[in-house]
């Protein structure tokens, strides 16, 4: 058993210390916003928050984050960063097909919530790692800057 804590809720979990958080999240948790994409921390679309920091999940051992305090994509909206983003990303229409945009969302928000007026060197810096497919670029970085505009 592996006890974590997920969106401010303390839950124990039945799983393989080696298990990739992503899958403990999505199989046994049935939280599924957070999507799996590359499998090897290339792509962002994993992206949660563990301890306040944008983290990949596709490769993190589960057994690495107990006791640390998790949010996925599901909890983000509660902090007053992650509603922010959310509220930008509506407001420039950043989502195009929309599979990449949890992880982008998360990534975001941790920007926002350590630096809330970021440069556009520090928001590439921060999203490097966040690939969409799509080409949103433009409507994510106006996104993140209005966020930290209305916070």
């Amino acid at each position: 058993m592996v006890d974590l804590k997920v969106n401010g809720a303390a839950v124990s979990v039945d799983a393989p210390d080696d298990m990739p958080l992503l899958w403990v999240i999505r199989d046994i948790l049935g939280m599924t916003g957070t999507k799996f994409g590359c499998g090897i921390a290339q792509c962002g679309a994993c992206t949660v928050h563990v301890d306040g920091e944008a983290t990949r999940s596709c490769v993190l051992p589960v057994s690495d984050v107990a006791g640390k305090s998790i949010t996925t994509i599901e909890g983000i909206g509660s902090t007053p960063e992650g509603k922010a983003v959310q509220q930008a990303w509506l407001k420039m229409e950043v989502v195009q097909c929309g599979y990449c945009q949890s992880g982008q969302i998360m990534s975001a928000s941790a920007l926002i919530a350590a630096m809330p007026n970021p440069s556009d060197g520090d928001i590439d810096g921060a999203m490097s790692g966040n690939i969409c497919r799509c080409g949103t670029y433009v409507r994510i970085r106006e996104a993140i800057k209005d966020a930290g505009k209305s916070l």
